[in-house]
């Protein structure tokens, strides 16, 4: 039985979301997008806030987080928040900041390994570029600007197996010397010659092939001695794609964590339609960072969240509480967050790996994620607020547990808790080739990730009130 055209729909703008978000950047350019088209209002962490009741707003930080939400209607200071949380960045490669390598007559990319990412799916990949570049313009200011030089143009090739007989034992390489994507010939650099500027402006052609500052330069439309720096990622040009004999797979690249981070989007979106009798603030925050560890001033483990709040608190409605910070703390007692990270799909061909009375699989439900040693924040009472929720509108959910004889990764959910002291649960759509160039997930679990989150944004407070703790 194919999807039907209620799962097809949500799976088919995914996809362009996905498409559209090579990089961090791009998918918080696209998020910004979607807000700005559903009446969200930007207002910058520089500037004074003034925030009205059943107001939506949206900000940014360093283009690649994004804080979006709703002020309900008959919110006041010291009323909760409702919370949901995803990332915006994956494992990928970066190019270094002196990136122009020659060997025996190809131009090379020096890159960077970014997160934890299975690095031999990035062989015999068709790569492209995207990210930032700093421009500069002729007044003298400088401005992030987006790029993506949308075909293929770099390649790391393997050996051929005559020359390496053990290529299927065990593939192995060395990140520093055998990863190094080819951007061109020497040959064809000479007859093809980019020429460069003989009092250049800009240092970038002396850390950098004259071709791919000529590649960024043509794709924006400016000229090279304008580029003055950039963070640039390499991605699997290959689009995201439905498939599958009944057309119930995605099949892409970066679905952890852009899955999770639509999901999030698109919940505070459709929720933000009415919000006459919410007494909540409904936010959405996407960090940045998440697979290195969270620690910059635009990942989870920065001011970034417990600042918007505290903000909140202080700049909604005609005056600030006396005391802003006991109505914030007063304020997170009566709140919740839910960390949405892609989560582990039951594998066919590995199924041993999991534990037996948890495999989650693709089309049931997002996926609750639990973990005694705090890996995951999820405790009794929010996972009970959470299936409640579900069990109200009649959303599939999962449970997940890693085997004890098994590692398990972490998410912004403990670590946020913490920070925060709020009540945290850990949830995710399932997935398959997680940290592979190509990932693979349910079309089914886009529509059930987005109505979960849409009734968390929605249910939360009359459920809470049903919850009885401390």
């Amino acid at each position: 039985m194919e999807p039907t055209p209620d799962l097809i729909q949500p799976a088919s703008d995914f996809i362009h979301f996905l498409n559209a978000s090579p990089s961090p950047f791009h998918a918080v350019h696209e998020a910004v997008h979607r807000l700005e088209k559903e009446g969200f209002k930007k207002i910058c962490e520089k500037d004074e806030w003034k925030l009205r009741k059943g107001g939506k707003y949206y900000f940014t930080r360093n283009g690649s987080s994004l804080v979006a939400f709703v002020v309900g209607k008959q919110y006041k200071p010291g009323n909760g928040f409702t919370m949901v949380g995803a990332h915006t960045d994956s494992p990928c490669l970066k190019v270094k900041p002196v990136s122009k390598k020659e060997q025996v007559g190809y131009l090379e990319v020096g890159v960077q390994f970014y997160g934890g990412g299975i690095w031999h799916t990035w062989f015999d990949r068709d790569l492209s570029i995207a990210g930032r570049v700093m421009i500069k313009r002729k007044n003298g200011t400088f401005h992030h600007t987006l790029v993506n030089i949308n075909r293929p143009v770099l390649r790391v090739p393997t050996l051929a197996i005559h020359l390496d007989a053990t290529a299927n034992d065990a593939f192995k390489f060395n990140k520093e010397t055998h990863m190094l994507p080819i951007l061109a010939t020497t040959a064809k650099s000479v007859l093809n010659h980019v020429p460069v500027d003989e009092k250049p402006t800009s240092d970038q052609t002396d850390k950098h092939h004259p071709a791919l500052i000529h590649l960024l330069s043509k794709s924006m439309d400016v000229d090279a001695n304008q580029i003055y720096d950039f963070e640039l990622c390499l991605y699997d040009h290959q689009p995201a794609t439905v498939g599958g004999a009944y057309d119930e797979f995605i099949f892409s690249a970066r679905l952890d964590n852009l899955g999770m981070s639509y999901c999030s989007l698109m919940a505070l979106i459709e929720s933000s339609k009415d919000v006459s009798k919410e007494s909540h603030v409904r936010l959405m925050v996407l960090f940045d960072n998440e697979e290195v560890g969270s620690t910059s001033a635009h990942g989870a483990d920065s001011n970034l969240l417990p600042s918007t709040m505290e903000r909140i608190v202080a700049s909604t409605g005609d005056k600030s509480p006396k005391n802003i910070k006991a109505t914030l703390d007063q304020s997170i007692h009566k709140s919740m967050f839910i960390s949405a990270d892609m989560a582990h799909a039951v594998h066919p061909n590995y199924s041993e790996k999991y534990e037996e009375n948890h495999r989650p699989q693709m089309h049931k439900g997002t996926v609750i994620k639990v973990n005694a040693n705090q890996r995951y924040a999820t405790t009794a009472p929010t996972s009970l607020i959470l299936r409640e929720i579900a069990h109200q509108r009649n959303i599939p959910i999962q449970e997940f547990v890693v085997r004890n004889d098994s590692s398990c990764g972490s998410t912004i959910g403990p670590m946020l808790s913490a920070k925060l002291g709020i009540r945290t649960i850990d949830v995710g759509n399932p997935q398959l080739s997680m940290h592979s160039i190509r990932e693979i997930s349910g079309v089914d679990d886009v529509k059930n990730g987005v109505d979960l989150l849409r009734a968390f944004y929605e249910l939360f407070p009359s459920m809470n009130d049903k919850v009885f703790v401390d």
